[in-house]
């Protein structure tokens, strides 16, 4: 189910961590060549992903 972000923080090894609207989370990582996410290496690129949606599956296992 895709959830809204509402926030981030980073966990005990410095990851960033999306807040879903659903209150669980999900980590976002930028790991290249893995995982390209190089706006959760700024302030300014995290604010402008607020708002937009992220598959929880914690939420639809629930479902399931």
């Amino acid at each position: 189910m895709k959830r809204a972000i509402v926030g981030f923080h980073k966990d005990e090894k410095d990851d960033w961590v999306a807040e879903l609207e659903c209150g669980h989370q999900q980590h976002v990582r930028h790991n290249p060549p893995w995982q390209i996410r190089e706006w959760v290496t700024t302030e300014a690129g995290r604010t402008k992903k607020i708002g937009n949606f992220l598959f929880c599956k914690e939420c639809t296992r629930k479902a399931l």
